[in-house]
C-alpha cells in the first residue's frame, strides 16, 4: 500500500515538475522576439511597410535617417516599446517634447501612414514599436545604395518582431540623459550604451547611423566656433550657415552629419572622423586619441566589417526591454493608447 501511494505521489510530482518546466519553456519563448513573428497573421507586413518608406525617401531622402532615429530613441527610453509616438494630452505628457526629441525629432506621419495601410491589411496585429524596428531596417537598406535602389542596398537583416506598444511614456525617463547628447564625451557615450547593453563596439558601429541624417546649428554651434579637434575649412563651411548668435532664424539651419555623401548609407562618417569633420561634439570623440580610433580607422577602411558589426548592433538594440505575450497592447493609432 505505502509502495504504491510513494509511486503515485512519485508519478504526480513528475508530472507537476514537467508541467513548471513546460511552463517556463513557453513562458520564456513567448517572451521572445522572432523574424517570422508575423508570416501567418500578417505576411504582407514588409512589403506594406516598405512601400511607404521607399516613397517616403524618394519625397525627402532625409525622412530615412529620421525613422531610423526614432527607432533608437524609442529603444533607448524604457525599450523599444513604441512609447516614443504618443502625442502628449491634456494629462499627460509624452516624450516628444524631452530635450533630446524636442523639435529634434520627426517622421511621425511617415509612420501614421505605415500604420494605416498595414491597419487595412490587418487590424489589430503590427505593433507601432514594430513598425518603428522595419522601417529603420527598411532606411537602411534603401540608402545603402545611393541610387536607392530597394533590390541593392546597404546592410541587410532579418528583423526580429514581437514587440507590444506601451501604455504609457515617460517625459522624466527621456530627460534623464539615457539618450547621449550631442556633447558627449567619450566615457559618457560608452557609459550610456553599456547601460543599455551594448558594447563599445556596438556604440561605435550605431554612431555610423551618422552617414545619414541632418543636426540643426543649435547643436553643432559651439564645436564649429569653439573646437580645436576641427578641419578648419569645414568650420568655416558650417559658420557659413549657423551664426555664432544664438535665436532664430539661425538655431534651426541644418547640416548634413556626413559632408561627403548625406544620403547614402555608407562609411563615410568615419572617413570624415580621420580628417577631423565631425559634425558633433559627440562624433569627433570617437576619433580623439582615445579607445576606439582603431575601430573607427578599421571602419573607414573596410566597408563590410562596419556593416556587419552595424547589422549585430541593430539586433541588440532592437532586443532592448521589449514587452511582449500580454504586456503592453496593440495600438490602433500609433500617436494614443486604445481606450
Amino acid at each position: 500500500m505505502a509502495s504504491h501511494s510513494t509511486s503515485h505521489s512519485a508519478s504526480s510530482f513528475l508530472l507537476i515538475v514537467s508541467l513548471a518546466v513546460l511552463v517556463i519553456f513557453t513562458g520564456s519563448s513567448s517572451a521572445k522576439l522572432s523574424t517570422n513573428f508575423y508570416s501567418k497573421s500578417c505576411p504582407k507586413v514588409f512589403s506594406t511597410v516598405q512601400s511607404v518608406v521607399h516613397s517616403a525617401i524618394s519625397k525627402q531622402p532625409r525622412q530615412g535617417a529620421s525613422l531610423l532615429r526614432l527607432h533608437f530613441h524609442d529603444c533607448f527610453v524604457n525599450g523599444c516599446d513604441g512609447s516614443v509616438l504618443l502625442d502628449d494630452t491634456p494629462t499627460f505628457t509624452g516624450e516628444k517634447t524631452a530635450r533630446p526629441n524636442n523639435g529634434s525629432i520627426r517622421a511621425f506621419e511617415v509612420v501614421d501612414e505605415i500604420k494605416s495601410k498595414v491597419e487595412k491589411e490587418c487590424p489589430g496585429v503590427v505593433s507601432c514599436a514594430d513598425i518603428l524596428a522595419i522601417a529603420a531596417r527598411d532606411s537602411v537598406k534603401i540608402l545603402g545604395e545611393p541610387k536607392w535602389d530597394v533590390k541593392l542596398g546597404g546592410p541587410k537583416w532579418d528583423v526580429k518582431l514581437g514587440r507590444r506598444d506601451s501604455k504609457t511614456a515617460s517625459f522624466s525617463a527621456a530627460n534623464s540623459g539615457v539618450i547621449p547628447p550631442p556633447t558627449s564625451t567619450l566615457s559618457n557615450l560608452i557609459n550610456r550604451f553599456k547601460a543599455k547593453g551594448l558594447s563599445t563596439k556596438d556604440m561605435v558601429a550605431l554612431s555610423g547611423a551618422h552617414t545619414i541624417g541632418q543636426a540643426r546649428c543649435t547643436v553643432f554651434r559651439d564645436r564649429i566656433y569653439k573646437d580645436k579637434n576641427i578641419d578648419s575649412s569645414f568650420a568655416k563651411t558650417r559658420q557659413n550657415t549657423c551664426p555664432k548668435t544664438t535665436g532664430l532664424p539661425g538655431d534651426n539651419k541644418i547640416a548634413p552629419l556626413d559632408l561627403q555623401t548625406p544620403t547614402a548609407f555608407d562609411n563615410y562618417y568615419y572617413k570624415n572622423l580621420i580628417k577631423q569633420k565631425g559634425l558633433l561634439r559627440s562624433d569627433q570623440q570617437l576619433f580623439n586619441g582615445g579607445s576606439t580610433d582603431s575601430l573607427v580607422k578599421k571602419y573607414s577602411q573596410d566597408t563590410k566589417t562596419f556593416y556587419s558589426d552595424f547589422v549585430n548592433a541593430m539586433i541588440k538594440m532592437g532586443d532592448i526591454q521589449p514587452l511582449t505575450g500580454s504586456s503592453g497592447e496593440i495600438r490602433k493609432n500609433c500617436r494614443k493608447v486604445n481606450n
